[in-house]
């Protein structure tokens, strides 16, 4: 005969193993409810049916039900200390994601903010294709910018930089915010030819969101592991070559060497609207 319900309860073992995808704590949990269920309907068994003339001494009870929420509060604990651990060792990524502040990136997406005139997203192409032709698409989801690329680098196989200057097929300027781009390609025989839409600009934050670390490029949230490339601003380089020459060298030469490096450093080719 069992001598009190924590000691059935504690005998139990439910089989199984965690499912797919489910944590150590979420079948601990799992465990602890099952467990309950059957804690409570045993006690109220044991009071039902126990000997009036020798009644159950409530202090025993009362230390099961202290026990059972021991475990409950055991398991709570061990959550937190997970989540600390994750946040403070760096589980989380964040404080790798810091060293991107400022530097400009290149990910999968095809929205980004147009500021002051300047929008800038960039696009793969599988192979080289006949006809490209780029759409830029406003909030509301109407075309406010087209352009057909048949001839230059921007068809060839590879990422090309596209760049924007906020003026619409009519030529008029078009408000800050949000705009999406849109690319297709075709070979010589009209065929589609696979296009992937990139977002490109200087990382400005990051955050945590839902156990994701995410930065804020351009106006847009990215996944730390959408990233395509890296590489450093064009300001900081630029600033960088200008210290490092002396202050009697000619501006034409400072231009043309800084010129012929961001050449050579960039791995893309650059579209302009």
């Amino acid at each position: 005969m069992v001598a009190s319900v924590t000691d059935y309860v504690a005998n139990q073992t439910p089989s199984g193993v965690p499912a797919e995808g489910q944590s150590s704590g979420a079948l601990g949990k799992a465990r602890l409810a099952e467990n309950f269920e059957t804690f409570l309907t045993l006690l109220t068994a044991q009071l039902r049916n126990q000997d009036p003339l020798s009644p159950m001494d409530s202090n025993a009870f009362t230390a099961q039900i202290v026990q059972m929420t021991g475990v409950e509060q055991q398991l709570l604990t061990n959550d937190l200390l997970k989540k600390m651990v994750e946040v403070q060792g760096g589980g989380s990524g964040l404080d790798k994601a810091v060293s991107y502040i400022g530097k400009t990136v290149t990910a999968a997406g095809n929205a980004t903010t147009l500021k002051e005139g300047k929008a800038e997203w960039a696009y793969e192409l599988a192979e080289d294709a006949n006809k490209v032709t780029v759409e830029i698409v406003n909030t509301a989801g109407k075309v406010v910018f087209k352009k057909e690329i048949t001839t230059g680098e921007g068809r060839s196989e590879g990422v090309h930089k596209f760049a924007w200057d906020g003026k619409d097929t009519d030529g008029k300027t078009a408000p800050d915010g949000i705009y999406k781009l849109k690319v297709t390609a075709v070979d010589e025989l009209n065929k589609s030819l696979e296009a992937q839409t990139l977002i490109r600009g200087k990382v400005t934050s990051v955050e945590t969101y839902n156990g994701e670390t995410v930065l804020n490029v351009a106006g847009s949230k990215v996944l730390l592991d959408a990233l395509i490339a890296i590489e450093e601003a064009a300001a900081e380089a630029a600033k960088a070559s200008t210290t490092l020459t002396s202050n009697n060298s000619t501006t034409s030469q400072n231009g043309a060497s800084n010129g012929s490096q961001h050449a050579t450093n960039d791995p893309v080719n650059e579209e302009q609207s």
